[in-house]
């Protein structure tokens, strides 16, 4: 009988469902951190096999173990190796950094001029050699240890507020690996520091417990809570002595080529994601792979190609829910692979009442490349909010339609983005075309208040206030006054901010690929930050004056109001179109956003003075003590980043160093390429120079370097012998502050000219220390004049008569370093 092409189509069809059926019935997805191995790992005790030890030195890197004696006890092997191990006895562990910097800085921290720590008892976790070193050296055991060393080093890690870091999925990806492995961590029980040590040295990059290092391998941390910080950090002692340590290093396993990500969110700040993640294998025997995701962002599935299910780890969203997944099979180096991860939770986002969402994982809200800042990817992205929102995101916006109760819009990045971002609520848009350079500024404010803004304007109408944001409690309307709190009302103001400062921006940087910049409120106060093509603004800097000063946020105004906006758009140069592979870069980004957010002070104000008044408040925060006793200037070079977050120098030294001091960088350059015929000609050749050379990648803090002495004036080149390293190691590897002094009086020559009598005066510094010290006049008409540049060497006076030639009247007053052109102590 014969057969129809549609009942052939049609049976043919059922049979496909049935063999798509039949194939989901046989491999459904696995649940999480079901794998075996896996298991074994978290589940691991001593196998019962113990050495005896004298005298044995175990060598990682830049740290010595004197086990003097004692009893080593192995952990039972998994997939035939023996990764962990406890010590009970006598021993001593002495960490000597191969950089001289790092010395200094576990000196500052220990206030000793090397750091050996005493223990009792050590938990070793490795995949490196340290077992057949340790067995080959031991003897026969006579007695055990103590299995609770074991378990409490697992609660540590699993638990404490401090870590919370999933060792054993990072076990499993070498014991999974056909590689060897490299890892190697030891928890020290000190008797003289802290009995809450860790060292570590990863091949991929030292684990996050809070401050990231990576790239760098070789870390030292204490977890105690109320002694918490990185006291090291460094490469390989082998990177050294080769000459191959550099923060531009890529030591992370992967590299995200494309994120295609489709996310709902739902009235209740319920977030709904589905991301296809593809990436290429960045080393050898590649299958183990970690991501970076908000912790309560719980993981449905994961499939790779073909929609073959694949095992994946995520502990509780209490514990160390570090998310990896497991590959059907090993990767070589180079190798593309793409997985779909299908995950949903709250908590990622906050409604915050009225229309306004928060958003809290603001880089981790889908599965990002956890130990990549320097990363670029291309992304498409696809959002669905209620009805009646708004949103912004980063890229271009392709599309945007009504469906039913959602909105849906579809976004595209141009060009690889660092990272992905989005803004919602039901916002008021404002928006303003540039033409030169050809660019669309909008600016987002949301139409209602969030919910503890309406409990403080309650308050204010005399309502008793519930409690809010700022923990504010029984203010009434007697006690409390506020002005305008409507947003929108400033919208205008902001997007004014955004016009001026990408104008100024690219004039003095070069113009940026994207063409667009959103400007949108967020309902923090604290903080404002910055996506490609996004920035989110505080709520408070859409107040005014008046309610700022009320809600006790002045910040002593040091110019956070009036610069959050200008800082946070730099950043779309500093950060995102010049990105920094580590965190000893960082400064560039913060710094130069800082120093950008000057030049706007310099252009609105049109005062010289309020252009001033903003160095000193930069100088300020370098030189206050905190509580403490420390100066953020001389707790570390900028190059230390956030890594000086700890709890001898303070937790706030990062912020006031690396930002105020990074600016002062850019800005002393600036000053000493100055030139009073072409003003600064070459400080923006130099600028777009590097923008171009760098856009779409990481620069290092060497790339900046070899950028100056490239486009050094002929009187920088002079100073150093045609090499940038006296300021640099003065300024960026160091924690010089130089002071200076001048003594200037006038009289006049023969001929009638003015000649100045000049006695400046360099002091606080070493012999080697060198600067070009700018030297102004103040005329009788209140105009300042640039006199020249002295160069000065070390703690020395320079003398010397200058003829003024053609000057007949005598000015006011020579001053020196007006324009805080060099970082100096105040005068």
């Amino acid at each position: 009988m014969p057969v129809s092409f549609r009942s052939l189509w049609f049976h043919t069809l059922v049979s496909l469902i049935c063999l798509a059926t039949a194939f989901a019935a046989d491999n459904p997805s696995p649940a999480p951190n079901s794998d075996p191995t896996y298991q074994q790992l978290r589940n691991l005790g001593l196998s019962g096999e113990a050495v005896a030890v004298t005298n044995f030195e175990l060598k990682r890197d830049a740290a010595t173990f004197h086990l003097r004696s004692g009893t080593v006890c192995f952990v039972t092997p998994v997939q035939g190796k023996v990764t962990g191990a406890v010590f009970v006895g006598d021993g001593n562990m002495v960490l000597s950094p191969p950089v001289p910097g790092e010395v200094a800085s576990l000196k500052l921290l220990t206030k000793e001029n090397e750091f050996s720590e005493n223990f009792s008892h050590l938990v070793l976790r490795f995949t490196d050699s340290t077992y057949d070193e340790i067995k080959k050296a031991g003897g026969a055991a006579s007695g055990g240890c103590d299995a609770g060393l074991l378990r409490d080093s697992q609660n540590a890690m699993r638990h404490d507020q401090e870590l919370k870091y999933n060792l054993e999925a990072r076990i499993l990806e070498d014991v999974l690996s056909s590689e060897p492995g490299g890892f190697f961590l030891a928890f020290v029980h000190g008797k003289k520091y802290n009995d809450k040590e860790i060292f570590a040295i990863d091949l991929h990059g030292a684990p996050d417990f809070g401050i990231p290092v990576s790239p760098e391998e070789v870390e030292l941390v204490t977890y105690d809570s109320n002694k918490l910080g990185a006291w090291a950090a460094f490469h390989l002692a082998r990177e050294y002595k080769d000459g191959k340590a550099m923060s531009s290093q890529k030591n992370g396993v992967i590299s995200i080529e494309h994120q295609q990500l489709d996310t709902t969110m739902e009235k209740n700040a319920n977030l709904v994601g589905k991301a296809t993640t593809s990436f290429v294998a960045m080393t050898n025997g590649l299958k183990v792979v970690p991501f970076d995701l908000f912790h309560t962002l719980r993981v449905q599935n994961v499939t790779g190609e073909g929609g073959q299910p694949l095992a994946f780890i995520q502990e509780d969203k209490k514990d160390d829910a570090d998310f990896y997944v497991i590959l059907p099979k090993a990767l070589a180096a180079g190798e593309k692979y793409s997985i779909t991860t299908s995950y949903s939770g709250k908590d990622a986002v906050s409604n915050e009442g009225n229309g306004n969402y928060f958003p809290i994982a603001r880089k981790d809200w889908y599965p990002n490349n956890i130990a990549a800042s320097g990363d670029y990817s291309n992304y498409d992205l696809t959002f669905r909010i209620p009805k009646g929102m708004k949103i912004a995101a980063t890229g271009s916006l392709v599309s945007e339609k009504n469906d039913g109760d959602q909105e849906v819009s579809v976004w595209k990045s141009e060009l690889p983005m660092t990272v992905a971002g989005f803004n919602f609520g039901r916002f008021k848009v404002e928006e303003a075309k540039l033409t030169k350079p050809e660019y669309l500024v909008q600016s987002y404010a949301n139409v209602e208040p969030p919910s503890w803004v309406k409990n403080l304007q309650h308050a204010a109408e005399g309502d008793q206030l519930e409690g809010g944001r700022f923990g504010v409690e029984g203010i009434h309307q007697s006690e409390y006054a506020l002005g305008n709190m409507n947003t929108t009302d400033m919208e205008k103001k902001a997007l004014a901010d955004g016009e001026i400062s990408v104008q100024l921006y690219s004039d003095y940087f070069g113009e940026l690929p994207f063409k667009r910049l959103a400007m949108t409120q967020q309902t923090r106060c604290d903080f404002g930050q910055s996506w490609p093509t996004l920035v989110y603004l505080p709520i408070c800097s859409f107040f005014d004056s008046t309610v700022r000063h009320q809600l006790n946020l002045d910040f002593a105004d040091r110019g956070y109001w009036k610069t959050v906006a200008p800082h946070e758009v730099a950043h779309q140069w500093w950060g995102h179109e010049v990105g920094f592979n580590s965190y000893r870069d960082q400064w560039m980004s913060e710094g130069f956003a800082d120093m950008s957010a000057s030049l706007f002070i310099q252009v609105i104000e049109k005062n010289p003075k309020k252009f001033i008044e903003f160095w000193n408040d930069e100088r300020y925060l370098l030189t206050q003590r905190d509580r403490e006793g420390f100066r953020a200037i001389d707790a570390g070079p900028v190059t230390l980043g956030y890594r000086m977050s700890n709890s001898r120098t303070g937790f706030n030294v990062p912020r006031d160093l690396i930002y105020p001091k990074g600016a002062y960088i850019l800005h002393m350059v600036r000053m000493m390429m100055w030139d009073r015929r072409t003003g600064d000609q070459d400080f923006k050749a130099m600028m777009h120079d590097f923008v171009k050379t760098y856009a779409g990648r990481a620069a290092t803090t060497e790339d900046f370097k070899a950028m100056v002495e490239k486009h050094m004036t002929p009187e920088m080149a002079a100073v150093g012998g045609g090499k940038m390293d006296w300021f640099f190691d003065e300024y960026v590897y160091g924690t010089a502050l130089p002071s200076y002094g001048m003594e200037a009086s006038f009289e006049n020559s023969a001929a009638g000219d003015v000649v100045l009598n000049l006695k400046l005066t360099q002091s606080s510094v070493n012999d080697n220390f060198r600067m070009l010290v700018p030297i102004y006049l103040e005329l009788g008409d209140g105009r300042t004049l640039f006199l020249g540049r002295g160069r000065l060497i070390g703690n020395t006076t320079f003398e010397q008569k200058i003829p003024l030639k053609g000057m007949k009247e005598k000015p006011r007053r020579a001053l020196v370093n007006y324009y805080d052109d060099v970082l100096a102590s105040a005068n």
